[in-house]
C-alpha cells in the first residue's frame, strides 16, 4: 500500500484549505507540521491507538493520540457505552444534566483541597474561566503565567511587546493579531524553577496581581521547593494559585501531578483526558477562590449538555481502576529505550531528556535537526505508522504494538543513517521540511 499517494485524504485537504482559514481547527494537527503535501488530514474511524483514513488506509498512531486527549485510546468501550446510553436518553434539554453534580464530587473527593466546581467543554475556555473566577475575587487585573495555556486574549497578551512590527517574541510561534493592544502588560511571564524572576514579577505587580497560573510541571519533576515558593509568595501578596493540569493531569498520578507533590493550588483546572476524546473541562478550586463565580458573568449552552459528564464520570472511573498512569509510563519508557538503542546502533545522535515518559520525546543532535525530523515522518509513514518525535502513549498502546513500532525504527534509523553518510539529506525529502510549532515557556 502507497502511504504517500496522494488520494481522497490530501485533495479534500487542499478542498478544505479553501473553505476553512488555515485548514484545521488546531494547529497541532495541521499536516504542515508534520509531512507537508503527504501527511494524512482526515480520519474516517479511530479505535484504540490505531484509525484509518479516507483512503481505506490503516495507520497506528505513535504520535499524541488526539493531541494527549485520549489517554485511554480511541473509542474506549466503557466511555463509548456511557455516552451511547446518555444519547439514546437525550443529550440535551432545558433542564440540567445530574451528572454534573456526581462530577462534581468525584472530583472533590479525588482533590480534597477542593470543594467547588465549575464546568467548560475545550482546554482553552477552561482557563479562561478560573482566569476570570481569579480576577473576579480578587478584583484585580495582572495575570503571572508559567507554560502554555491556550490561544484566548487574556494569555497572548503576554506576546504584546514593545516592537510593534512584530508584537514581541516572548512565546515564539504564538502570534498576537487580533489580541487587543491595551492589554499590554496584563500577563507577566516567567520561567519554571526561577525563583528570582518569578520575585521580581511579585515585587513590581504583586499588590495588582491576581493569579499566578503555571502548570506544575511538564516534562520534569520541579526543584525542591520551587512550587512551595511559588504558593507561598502568592498568597503573600494576596493572589490565587492556578494550576494548568489540562496536559500532565493524570498522566504521571491519578488526579494531577500537583498531587505528587503535595502542593495544593487554590484553583486548579483540567480538559484534554477528563473526557477520553469527548469535550470536557473543570475547573476546581477552594470555596474562596471560586466566590467571584457567584457574581461574574460565566454562562454558555454547551456546558449543559450531557455527553460531557457522562464520558468523564466513565474515564475516571475507569482510569482509576487499570491503574492508567504506571501503563502509560511503562510503554513510555520502552519506547525512549528503542530510541536510544537504535540511535546508538546506527551512531545517530539524538537526546531524549530526563522527562515523564507518558510524554516521550527526543530530537535529532544536528544542524539539520527539522529535516531530520521530517524525514522520520516521512519513513514511518511510508510503513503506515503515524510518528513523529513525540509519542503520548495510551493504555490501549501493548507489546504487540511496541514491535511493530521497534520493527519499523529499527529499518527508518538504518535508512536515515545511510543518508546521512551519502550526504543527500536534503534530496531526501519528498516535499518541504515540517513547519515548526511554538516554543513553551516552561524550561
Amino acid at each position: 500500500m502507497n502511504y504517500l499517494e496522494n488520494g481522497t485524504t490530501q485533495k479534500l485537504y487542499e478542498y478544505g484549505k479553501t473553505r476553512i482559514p488555515a485548514g484545521t481547527q488546531l494547529l497541532s494537527k495541521r499536516p504542515e507540521m508534520f509531512l507537508p503535501g503527504y501527511w494524512p488530514a482526515y480520519f474516517s474511524k479511530a479505535k484504540d491507538c490505531e484509525c484509518w483514513d479516507l483512503d481505506g488506509r490503516h495507520y497506528y498512531d505513535m504520535t499524541t493520540n488526539g493531541i494527549g486527549a485520549c489517554l485511554l485510546g480511541f473509542a474506549d468501550p466503557d466511555v463509548s457505552e456511557a455516552v451511547i446510553k446518555r444519547v439514546q436518553d437525550g443529550s440535551m434539554c432545558t433542564l440540567n444534566p445530574p451528572e454534573e453534580v456526581e462530577l462534581a464530587d468525584m472530583l472533590c473527593e479525588i482533590h480534597p483541597w477542593a470543594s467547588q466546581v465549575r464546568f467548560t467543554r475545550t482546554g482553552g475556555e477552561t482557563g479562561a474561566v478560573a482566569v476570570r473566577i481569579a480576577r473576579a475575587t480578587t478584583k484585580r487585573s495582572l495575570v503571572a503565567i508559567c507554560g502554555y495555556h491556550g490561544w484566548q486574549d487574556w494569555y497572548l497578551a503576554a506576546n504584546l511587546g514593545d516592537i510593534a512590527a512584530l508584537d514581541g517574541h516572548l512565546l515564539p510561534g504564538l502570534n498576537p493579531l487580533g489580541v487587543p493592544r491595551e492589554l499590554k502588560g496584563t500577563a507577566l511571564a516567567f520561567k519554571y524553577n526561577d525563583k528570582q524572576g518569578f520575585e521580581e514579577i511579585i515585587k513590581k505587580y504583586g499588590d495588582t496581581l491576581a493569579a499566578v497560573v503555571m502548570e506544575p510541571a511538564r516534562y520534569n519533576d520541579p526543584e525542591h521547593g520551587f512550587l512551595e515558593f511559588v504558593r507561598d509568595k502568592t498568597h503573600q501578596c494576596g493572589a490565587l494559585l492556578i494550576f494548568d493540569e489540562i496536559t500532565i493531569g493524570w498522566r504521571v498520578n491519578y488526579g494531577g501531578i500537583h498531587l505528587k507533590f503535595d502542593v495544593n493550588p487554590d484553583i486548579a483546572f483540567f480538559a484534554k483526558t477528563l473526557g477520553n476524546g469527548h469535550p470536557m473541562g473543570a475547573v476546581i478550586g477552594t470555596k474562596n477562590a471560586m466566590d467571584g463565580a457567584n457574581t461574574s458573568f460565566i454562562s454558555s449552552t454547551y456546558w449543559t449538555e450531557s455527553v460531557g459528564p457522562a464520558a468523564a464520570l466513565a474515564t475516571l472511573k475507569k482510569m482509576k481502576e487499570v491503574n492508567v498512569s504506571k501503563h502509560v509510563n511503562d510503554i513510555g519508557n520502552s519506547i525512549v529505550k528503542m530510541w536510544n538503542k537504535y540511535a546508538a546502533k546506527y551512531n545517530i545522535k539524538i537526546d531524549t531528556g530526563d522527562g515523564y515518559s507518558a510524554l516521550a520525546h527526543f530530537k535529532f543532535v544536528h544542524e539539520s535537526s527539522n529535516v531530520l525530523k521530517t524525514l522520520f515522518t516521512q519513513l514511518m509513514l511510508e510503513k503506515g505508522i503515524l510518528a513523529s518525535t513525540v509519542v503520548y502513549s495510551t493504555f490501549a498502546h501493548n507489546e504487540k504494538i511496541l514491535g511493530i513500532y521497534e520493527q519499523a525504527l529499527d529499518d527508518v534509523f538504518s535508512r536515515i543513517a545511510n543518508i546521512l553518510q551519502d550526504g543527500k539529506l536534503a534530496e531526501s525529502l519528498k516535499g518541504p521540511e515540517a513547519h515548526t510549532g511554538f516554543a513553551r515557556l516552561i524550561n
